[in-house]
């Protein structure tokens, strides 16, 4: 069962839908991303993409991040984020777009949205493909010095499929692996 490890609603556990519907972040993986983002933490805004249980966008919110959106769009899915936003506490913090991902980001960019933090956790199967669609979108919605982090299946390298975004580093742990990007022309 996924649970909030640091900050204002730490310990507390999160639902998760039965099955394999979703496959929540390891807290081992969770705690490393947390770890590496301290050095630009607390971030205004933190996209929490493909959220699931919306366990990361949660553990940004109760460690301190200004406004957290999640974005899901499985019914069951909005249901379990919305159940765990009530158990944290943290409603003043997050929202939720109950929408495809490409397509709250076409809507981002129209609004002229911009984000400190995008954390995009496709299905594994969906890694690449969601690199090559979303990575040029989601240059135009980070922030200066605002980072891009995929999760993805460590056997998969998507690096040739993400366009528009500055390749940093990658940190595995296990099967996933987390690979971190600034918008082009920026330093992270």
């Amino acid at each position: 069962m996924p649970r909030i490890i640091a900050g204002r609603a730490r310990g507390t556990h999160l639902a998760a839908p039965a099955g394999r519907s979703t496959r929540p972040t390891a807290d081992r993986v969770k705690e490393a991303l947390f770890s590496i983002l301290m050095s630009v933490w607390p971030p205004d805004s933190f996209l929490d993409l493909y959220a699931g249980t919306g366990q990361i966008g949660l553990e940004a919110a109760s460690r301190g991040a200004g406004q957290v959106v999640c974005v899901e769009q499985s019914r069951a899915g909005i249901k379990i984020i919305e159940e765990n936003i009530a158990r944290t506490h943290l409603e003043s913090s997050v929202s939720i777009i109950g929408r495809e991902a490409g397509m709250a980001v076409r809507r981002f960019m129209k609004e002229n949205r911009r984000f400190d933090i995008i954390y995009a956790d496709p299905p594994y199967d969906q890694a690449k493909h969601v690199a090559r669609t979303l990575s040029p979108l989601l240059n135009e919605l980070i922030r200066p010095g605002g980072l891009v982090i995929f999760e993805h299946d460590a056997a998969v390298d998507i690096r040739p499929f993400v366009t528009n975004l500055q390749f940093t580093r990658s940190c595995q742990y296990g099967t996933a692996m987390l690979s971190f990007y600034t918008g082009s022309g920026y330093d992270d």
